[in-house]
């Protein structure tokens, strides 16, 4: 595409896909900016990031700061002409921002100025919101507050998930960036700014988030559980134990039992009263056991689950 000199800052995989696009363009990327690697697994062993493997790949030379607002200095060595974030993970500082002559530039995988913050794609569901996109701004201070050049929208279905609309969203994100790069480096994007009145944010999620209250209108419930799938797994406590839910659904149908009341089990789910309607519990992972299915469970001790309630 274009042989200005481009720097890649990303961690997540969905930080990947903007990467590839980025990749299979032509695009002259003289390096990757990556948080440092974490250890994970019981062995604590040091896991290099997504971004990191994919740009080792197609060997890039990757820079993994602690600290990037004291540890910038081999960023600027590569002279960069655009600075292109997606996910990264750490405020850039000023100085990285003013560095190159066609700007900082990041994808973010929200409508903005709505969901501005760092999980934008678990919000969207958790609010119930009925449509989302990925938006192409030019970095400032302020978190994610830059003026936008491009924008690209799509509908969430009732059975998204938070893992579903990753790969909607790194897919829309990768076209829509691919479309306005030649705008920008032609200086022919034109940046609109954003209406900071209409601004909400999308804080990461806490350990708090991650209980579910069934004594909330289903949809609310329906949203909360769908927008913890595929991670971080939202759970209720049963037995002294939490159960964590990775595959669920939502009925109507009316129940007089209590909220968070396990009903029974059809089929392929366990039924879980809530204010409206019945949550379906497909695959479910009691705390210390392996992840596995409804029926599997009923079959084990599942039955003597019926009639309990969640967070008692």
């Amino acid at each position: 595409m274009s042989e200005q000199r481009i720097i890649f800052m990303g961690t997540p995989v969905f930080a990947c896909g903007i990467l590839q696009r980025l990749i299979d363009e032509g695009c002259n990327i003289v390096g990757v900016v990556s948080q440092p690697d974490k250890k994970v697994g019981r062995k604590q062993e040091l896991q290099p990031t997504p971004i990191k493997q994919l740009a080792e790949k197609y060997r890039i030379p990757v820079l993994q700061p602690q600290r990037i607002k004291e540890e910038y200095e081999p960023i600027l060595a590569l002279k960069p002409d655009m600075i292109i974030t997606c996910a990264y993970g750490q405020i850039v500082p000023q100085i990285v921002l003013d560095a190159p002559a066609y700007g900082c530039i990041n994808v973010h995988a929200s409508l903005l100025p709505r969901l501005r913050g760092g999980a934008p794609i678990h919000k969207a569901i958790i609010y119930g919101e009925a449509e989302t996109g990925v938006s192409i701004m030019r970095m400032v201070k302020k978190m994610d507050a830059g003026p936008v050049c491009a924008v690209a929208s799509l509908k969430i279905s009732e059975t998204d998930t938070t893992g579903t609309l990753h790969d909607k969203l790194m897919a829309l994100g990768a076209d829509c960036l691919a479309e306005v790069l030649p705008k920008l480096f032609a200086d022919e994007a034109k940046f609109i700014e954003q209406d900071e009145s209409q601004a909400t944010f999308a804080w990461n999620i806490s350990k708090e988030e991650e209980l579910i209250d069934f004594n909330r209108p289903a949809k609310a419930v329906y949203n909360h559980l769908r927008g913890l799938i595929p991670s971080p797994v939202g759970y209720a406590l049963i037995n002294g134990k939490k159960m964590k839910f990775h595959q669920v659904s939502l009925s109507l149908e009316k129940s007089d039992a209590a909220c968070g009341t396990i009903l029974g089990f059809d089929a392929d789910s366990m039924k879980v009263a809530v204010d409206g309607g019945i949550i379906h519990i497909h695959q479910l992972q009691l705390e210390g056991k392996a992840k596995t299915s409804a029926r599997e469970f009923y079959n084990g001790a599942g039955r003597s689950y019926i009639g309990k309630e969640f967070n008692k």
